[in-house]
């Protein structure tokens, strides 16, 4: 998702370093996003919205996702940057602090792994 300020819970054990460079494209992977050629207003929730329209909106929002061919790279760029709001990559504001919790742990566990199987 890509629509400037801001964008199924599959979490990407993809590092940033492992995405594959998109040589086939000639712009920025976002060039190719399908959010931006319809259902923008999906991915961003209006101020108020209740609970049950938004959990609708965001599933819709997810659908778009899972049929986008640069899903893996928006999930990235959300959770690099990281962008506070919206639906990015298949996934919401919440569910990518999920993720870049999980993350963080997994970096901590790496780290204290690596005196134990040094000595």
């Amino acid at each position: 998702m890509l629509q400037l300020p801001h964008q199924s819970l599959q979490v990407a054990a993809v590092t940033p370093q492992r995405i594959p460079a998109r040589e086939d494209q000639a712009g920025p992977w976002h060039a190719e996003a399908v959010c931006r050629r319809d259902e923008a207003g999906l991915f961003f929730a209006p101020s108020k919205e209740p609970t049950a329209a938004r959990l609708s909106r965001e599933e819709a929002a997810k659908r778009v996702c899972a049929r986008c061919p640069v899903m893996v790279e928006c999930r990235e760029h959300a959770l690099l940057q990281p962008e506070p709001y919206g639906v990015w990559g298949g996934l919401t504001a919440a569910e990518r602090r999920v993720v870049l919790a999980r993350r963080r742990r997994r970096e901590v566990e790496v780290e204290v792994e690596k005196p134990a199987s040094a000595a």
